[in-house]
């Protein structure tokens, strides 16, 4: 049984053939085709954290496949009424797909441990694979190819920078973080790019015009994710120097894109100026969650029969 708990899981070949699904749904999709390709099939939804794009992109994307979902909220006692082992034992025979929201990524592992589906992390504190996958699939459109392109981000080494750096690590781009001294990247997960991906380029730098000088894509998130709230302020001295505005988007190389995984603060990480700017692919990224993860179904339908 295949899952998606981080693109660890995936080879190079299999992200260019979930992004080719994706691409084909795409097209269709504009030319008002909505093939059955999970017709009968049902995804649960277990969420622990509140959700705009990855609930909507999910429900909708599986829903124009032809099958449905259902939405597992905190009544379903997921950790609190029965063991891991029961629950998921049992949940899986009921469903095809988990996509699983949860704290911490022990769980989302925990979880696959006992089920006989496949489970789909739709975000943990450690990694954020289908956000990473959208995030590509946004500039292989815009750019075509992905091999040998700068991706930049600047923020923090949290899982939305770990993913998209093992992301263009199995692809071939190069990725440049800058961070603030004590918010990088961390050193056991690099040494594991390094192991799975020996020709992967990652740099890191305090310098945000370092990292992104030469880069197609300029990539930001909030500096204080979900459950660190308490750290907003600390974070927000820290970051200061890290803001992504017009002085920062000239710097990179011509018409760079700007990406962010949203929701942002605006005046904070990153200006109105550069959220609003024509080179902002904010909208077209966020839309590639659902085609990216239809993609990620119908690949793993195929995988597991």
């Amino acid at each position: 049984m295949r899952n998606l708990l981080s693109l660890f899981d995936l080879s190079t070949e299999e992200i260019e053939a979930i992004f080719s699904i994706a691409a084909d749904l795409k097209a269709k999709l504009a030319k008002g085709v909505r093939e059955p390709l999970l017709q009968g099939r049902v995804m649960g939804l277990l969420f622990e954290k509140q959700s705009l794009r990855t609930r909507v992109s999910f429900e909708t994307g599986m829903a124009q496949l032809g099958g449905s979902s259902l939405f597992l909220g905190e009544d379903v006692g997921w950790g609190k009424r029965e063991t891991p082992q029961d629950f998921g034992r049992v949940i899986s025979q009921y469903l095809d797909f988990i996509v699983c929201r949860a704290k911490s990524h022990e769980r989302v592992t925990e979880l696959a441990e006992h089920c006989t589906c496949s489970i789909i992390n739709g975000l943990t504190d450690l990694f954020h694979p289908c956000q990473a996958l959208a995030d590509l699939m946004t500039v292989q459109e815009e750019f075509g190819s992905l091999k040998g392109m700068k991706i930049a981000y600047v923020g923090d080494g949290n899982n939305v920078s770990r993913s998209l750096a093992l992301a263009c690590a199995k692809m071939g781009a190069e990725f440049a973080i800058a961070s603030p001294e004590g918010y990088e990247l961390d050193q056991p997960f690099l040494i594991r790019v390094d192991q799975a991906c020996p020709d992967s380029f990652v740099k890191m730098t305090h310098d945000p015009f370092e990292a992104v000088d030469g880069a197609v894509a300029v990539y930001t998130d909030v500096w204080a994710s979900m459950g660190q709230e308490a750290e907003q302020a600390q974070r927000e001295v820290a970051f200061a120097d890290y803001q992504v505005n017009k002085k920062l988007m000239d710097a990179a190389a011509k018409d760079a894109i700007f990406l962010h995984c949203l929701p942002a603060k605006r005046g904070q990480e990153v200006t109105d100026e550069v959220m609003d700017a024509k080179t902002s692919r904010i909208v077209e990224q966020a839309g590639n969650r659902m085609h990216a993860q239809k993609g990620v179904l119908v690949w793993l339908s195929q995988q597991n029969g």
